[in-house]
């Protein structure tokens, strides 16, 4: 059984950032979204808090996305502040 040729080519690189993606989507649900759910009874306020919890979780990404962007940006002036 040989793979297809999309999946001989997949580097570690991109297998680790999947790997990362799924294990930070399996803690969202399990640390934020399903305490929010279950705290609630009627419908509409999971539906308030299931909306709330995925903003935090936007509000999360673009946070990280800014502070990856900012280092990449800086990157050589970090680099000759850490090295002296």
């Amino acid at each position: 059984m040989s793979l297809p040729l999309a999946l001989k080519e997949i580097s570690d690189e991109y297998l680790l950032f999947g790997v990362a993606g799924l294990i930070t989507v399996v803690a969202f649900v399990g640390l934020i979204l399903v305490p929010a759910l279950g705290a609630y009874g009627r419908i509409w306020e999971k539906a308030a808090a299931g909306f709330l919890s995925v903003v935090v979780l936007a509000a999360l990404v673009v946070v990280g996305v800014i502070i990856g962007l900012t280092i990449v940006y800086y990157y050589p002036d970090l680099v000759g502040l850490f090295n002296g």
